[in-house]
């Protein structure tokens, strides 16, 4: 061939010889399963959840405006049993002697007014009953009044506290009788038609009603005025009336009849400082708040990195334990591989489950605070879940130490410490990382639902496990979604990108993978 038929030679163009480094892009191992994973699309989506989360979980708690256990309050409207109101229309006995006018006497002072008669005689003693009115009846015996059946009762104005046989009677006696005025213990005493009974100061003392006013709380005393409203509330057959009290409280009284009782019921309800509880989601909390009244968006921040904690220090302690122990077994063999198994054989053949559940009982006896019981929790699942990394690390030292490498090793001299942690375990950290991360997901199921049976994380800390804890029945189900289905949303989340990441990095460290 000419020269002028030559291919012209490119001045840029370099010949490389076979044996020429710069003729292969070399790349580390770690660059290369780094390559690998990242090719990994859905692996790679798993990151990117799992980063999210972080970020959600560490960073969202600090920049949130809320503490984790800080309590919201509402203000509302409550309607609370106050008192019961019952129209007196059987007759009500008072005795000026227990002893003597005693209750087979009143049944016989009752029948005698039933049949209009007008003696009767009991344990050879002679009664005699005398009609004031139809409402108001004496009993006496040896001309002495010893007792009174009377629908009409009087009720003090002051206070509580009951008045005398005798004052009773004077006070029934008159307003039967529509007098003006009667005498007590060498006192005056005025009563109108209305049977309010004034003192010679003018100062009112008791009043004369057949209504029956009691209150639900023993240390409530109703004031004269505030029965005077209630009785005419009744009466003009209202369904509720407004009153304002000594202290310049005003609330709105209910009143609701009860036929079946002939009776009745008040209930106040008064503007009451509550928990937030279960409010919807808005401007101030994103997801609403819980049964405690506490931010739903923040209970979950933090719920997230407690879970996330918990998972990661139990997989280290998993790790640590496994690896030190499988090492141990699967480099020396012989007798110490059979004792270090064996103990794995008792391991994988205790009830996990069964055995949480009892602590976690005990804990709650022992009253341990929430720190304490999530180190415990931390550790109890550590300690139960080494030995399937224990297996592993032992099936992977028992062929490394075999090879030449390590033959290598002895004859240098190495001490045995430094064989097993310098130069077989870093052999095994490809299988180890993907064993751990899909053990994080497990490990948070696991803490999930000991919190979700009341076993694990306890209050004021929150876990997504325990947050889920809120939906105990079935109202909550179904009425504040809120409350669950984020925490449900967010555990799933993370479960399964962890799960996609670890078989990402399987298939990352697998040689066999194409390139």
């Amino acid at each position: 061939m000419s020269e002028n038929t030559k291919k012209p030679v490119d001045n840029n163009d370099e010949e490389y010889s076979l044996n020429d480094d710069r003729r292969v892009k070399v790349l580390s191992p770690g660059t290369l399963v780094a390559k690998r994973f990242f090719r990994n699309r859905l692996a790679v989506t798993g990151l990117v959840i799992l980063l999210a989360m972080f970020i959600f979980s560490f960073v969202g708690g600090l920049v949130s405006p809320y503490a984790q256990d800080q309590k919201f309050y509402r203000t509302e409207a409550q309607a609370k049993d106050y008192a019961g109101v019952l129209e007196n229309n059987e007759f009500r006995y008072t005795a000026k002697d227990p002893k003597v006018f005693t209750g087979p006497v009143q049944a016989q002072t009752f029948l005698r007014i039933s049949k209009g008669e007008s003696e009767f005689t009991y344990n050879n003693t002679k009664f005699t009953v005398a009609k004031v009115n139809d409402d108001f009846y004496t009993v006496s015996t040896d001309g002495s009044v010893i007792g009174l059946a009377s629908k009409e009762l009087v009720n003090s104005s002051t206070s509580n506290d009951s008045f005398s046989f005798d004052f009773t009677y004077a006070a029934l006696n008159a307003y039967a009788n529509k007098s003006a005025s009667f005498q007590n213990e060498g006192k005056n005493y005025s009563i109108d038609a209305d049977g309010i009974i004034t003192d010679s100061e003018g100062k009112e003392v008791a009043y004369v009603s057949r209504y029956i006013i009691r209150a639900v709380m023993s240390d409530i005393f109703f004031s004269r005025d505030f029965k005077t409203k209630l009785l005419a509330a009744i009466e003009a057959g209202e369904k509720s009336f407004n009153y304002t009290d000594d202290n310049g409280v005003e609330a709105e009284y209910i009143l609701h009849f009860d036929a079946s009782k002939n009776s009745w019921d008040v209930k106040q309800e008064i503007a009451t400082t509550i928990f937030d509880t279960y409010s919807g989601p808005s401007k101030k909390h994103w997801l609403g708040t819980d049964r405690n009244g506490m931010d739903m968006l923040t209970r979950l921040m933090y719920g997230g990195r407690v879970s996330l904690i918990i998972g990661f220090i139990v997989v280290i302690i998993e790790t640590v334990l496994g690896v030190i122990l499988g090492g141990i077994s699967g480099y020396f063999g012989g007798w110490i591989d059979n004792l270090i198994m064996r103990i794995v054989d008792i391991f994988y053949c205790i009830p996990s489950m069964p055995i949480i559940i009892i602590l976690g009982a005990a804990m709650d006896a022992a009253n341990l605070p929430s720190k304490v019981r999530m180190l415990y929790l931390m550790l109890i699942l550590g300690f139960l879940g080494w030995p399937g990394i224990a297996r592993m690390v032992r099936g992977q030292i028992l062929s490394l130490r075999e090879q030449e490498f390590m033959t290598a090793t002895e004859a240098c001299g190495i001490s045995v410490p430094r064989r097993i942690f310098k130069h077989l375990i870093p052999n095994v950290i490809p299988q180890l990382i993907v064993i751990m991360t899909m053990g994080l997901g497990d490990t948070i199921i696991t803490e999930a639902t000991l919190s979700f049976l009341g076993l694990g994380v306890r209050f004021p800390f929150a876990s997504w496990g325990n947050i889920i804890n809120d939906v105990n029945d079935t109202y909550v189900l179904t009425n504040y979604w809120f409350i669950w289905i984020p925490a449900g949303v967010l555990l799933l989340a993370t479960v399964l990108a962890f799960n996609i990441v670890g078989d990402g990095l399987r298939d990352a460290f697998d040689p066999k993978m194409k390139r």
